[in-house]
C-alpha cells in the first residue's frame, strides 16, 4: 500500500508505539497518536522534524473507555499497541483480578477498537489493521500465564480477521517483538513475583536471570519501528512478522520446528541438568 491517508496508533504515548506513530507519519501518513493521558504526547510533534511527509496529532483514546474511540473517516491503517504488563506470580498464585484486568486492555479494548474501524476502512477501499502481541507467546514462559494467554488471545483473533475482511482489502498484520529498548521491558512488571514463592522461588529467580539476558539483546525502538511500518507497506507481508533479530529467529524456528519439539527443549533449558 502507499503512505498515504490516517493512521491511528493506540498506545503511543511511549516506546513502540510512539516510535511507530513518529515512523508513519515520516513515512506519509496523517498519523493520530494516541493515548490515555495526551499531555505525555506534548513533544511529539517537535519530534517528528521538518523533513516528514505526513503530519501527526494527539488524541485522547482509552481502549478500555468506549467514548473515546473515536476515528477520522479517512483511516487507512490501525495500528493496535495499546497493552498493560502486570507482575508475574506463579499460575496458582495469580488472583483473577489480575487476569480480568490483563485481558479488559490487552483483548477486550483491542477488539472494540478493532471493530469500531472495519466499517471505516472498508469504505475507504482497504487498509491495515496491525496488532502488536510478542514473541513471547512461542515460547512457554513460565509465570506468563496472563500477559501470554492476552497476547494468543490476540493472535487467534488476528487469524480469522484476515480471513473475514481480505475480500474488502484489508490486511491484518500481527508483530511479534522480542526484546526492544522501552519502558515495559525494563519495567515487565517488575521481577516476577513468582521468584519471592516459597515453592516456585528458584524457577522464579531463574526467570530473572534470562529476562536480564534478554535485554541485553534489546533492539533500539526507532529499528524496530522501521520494520514495522515496512510489514504495513508491504502487501506481501506474512500474518506474522518480527520487528528485531530475537523475535525473526523465534519466528523462523516456529514455523520450521514441530511443537513438542519446541516446548520440550524450552522447558529443559529451564531447570539445571539432572
Amino acid at each position: 500500500m502507499e503512505a498515504t491517508g490516517t493512521a491511528v496508533v493506540t498506545g503511543a504515548s511511549r516506546g513502540i508505539g510512539r516510535a511507530v506513530a513518529l515512523e508513519l507519519a515520516r513515512r506519509g501518513f496523517d498519523v493520530v497518536a494516541t493515548m490515555r493521558n495526551p499531555d505525555a504526547g506534548k513533544t511529539l510533534v517537535d519530534e517528528l522534524g521538518a523533513d516528514a511527509k505526513g503530519t501527526l496529532t494527539v488524541q485522547r483514546l482509552d481502549v478500555t473507555d468506549p467514548d473515546s474511540i473515536v476515528y477520522p473517516d479517512s483511516l487507512k491503517v490501525l495500528v493496535n499497541n495499546a497493552a498493560t504488563e502486570a507482575e508475574h506470580p506463579a499460575f496458582e498464585d495469580t488472583p483473577m483480578q489480575l487476569w480480568r484486568d490483563m485481558f479488559e486492555t490487552n483483548v477486550f479494548g483491542l477488539i472494540d477498537a478493532t471493530r469500531r474501524a472495519l466499517p471505516l476502512l472498508r469504505a475507504n477501499g482497504g487498509g491495515v489493521i496491525c496488532n502488536v502481541t510478542s514473541s513471547s507467546i512461542l515460547a512457554p514462559m513460565p509465570f506468563y500465564g496472563p500477559y501470554r494467554g492476552s497476547k494468543a488471545v490476540v493472535s487467534a483473533i488476528g487469524e480469522s480477521l484476515q480471513a473475514e475482511v481480505k475480500p474488502f482489502g484489508i490486511r491484518v498484520v500481527e508483530i511479534m517483538p522480542g526484546p526492544i529498548d522501552t519502558d515495559m521491558l525494563a519495567e515487565g512488571g517488575g521481577p516476577v513475583a513468582a521468584s519471592d514463592s516459597p515453592v516456585y522461588g528458584d524457577l522464579g529467580r531463574r526467570v530473572n536471570e534470562m529476562r536480564a539476558g534478554a535485554a541485553g539483546m534489546k533492539t533500539s525502538t526507532a529499528d524496530a519501528a522501521n520494520d514495522i511500518v515496512d510489514a504495513i507497506l508491504d502487501d506481501k507481508a506474512p500474518l506474522r512478522v518480527g520487528c528485531d533479530p530475537m523475535s525473526v529467529a523465534m519466528i523462523e524456528a516456529w514455523r520450521n520446528t514441530p511443537d513438542q519439539v519446541m516446548i520440550d527443549g524450552f522447558i529443559n533449558g529451564m531447570y539445571p541438568e539432572g
